[in-house]
């Protein structure tokens, strides 16, 4: 099955910190950028963070710029996602996806991601 396998998030308290991974299963992530996304209930899937094919371009939406980081290990075909300054709405389940696009654009279209795995829940909270 091609998807992706998301691990590491947890219970965090507010101003902490994780990192989550993605890691490719059926597929290589070398061909793809790659995009990390926020779902809480009752909300859209949100794209929040995404890297370029060869890791040179990354884009980050305003509410997570400056706190997130995203990188991508070809070697390892796994994309992470370093997240600090955590706050109480960073909580929900978080997923990554692969565009067959090269680049990032300042827009998220979800129809362009494949390969979405079940994600891994992050809660922040005292």
């Amino acid at each position: 099955q091609l998807e992706f396998v998301e691990s590491g998030g947890g219970l965090v308290q507010p101003g902490g910190s994780l990192r989550l991974s993605c890691a490719a299963s059926g597929f290589t992530i070398s061909g793809h950028s790659v995009g990390w996304f926020h779902l809480v209930p009752g909300k859209e899937r949100e794209g929040i963070a995404c890297i370029s094919m060869t890791g040179a371009g990354k884009m980050y939406v305003s509410t997570v710029k400056g706190r997130v980081s995203i990188s991508r290990d070809n070697a390892k075909n796994t994309v992470y996602l370093e997240m600090a300054s955590l706050k109480p709405e960073d909580s929900g389940v978080y997923f990554c996806a692969a565009d067959a696009r090269p680049l990032c654009y300042s827009e998220f279209h979800i129809e362009e991601f494949d390969y979405w795995g079940q994600g891994t829940e992050v809660t922040v909270s005292s």
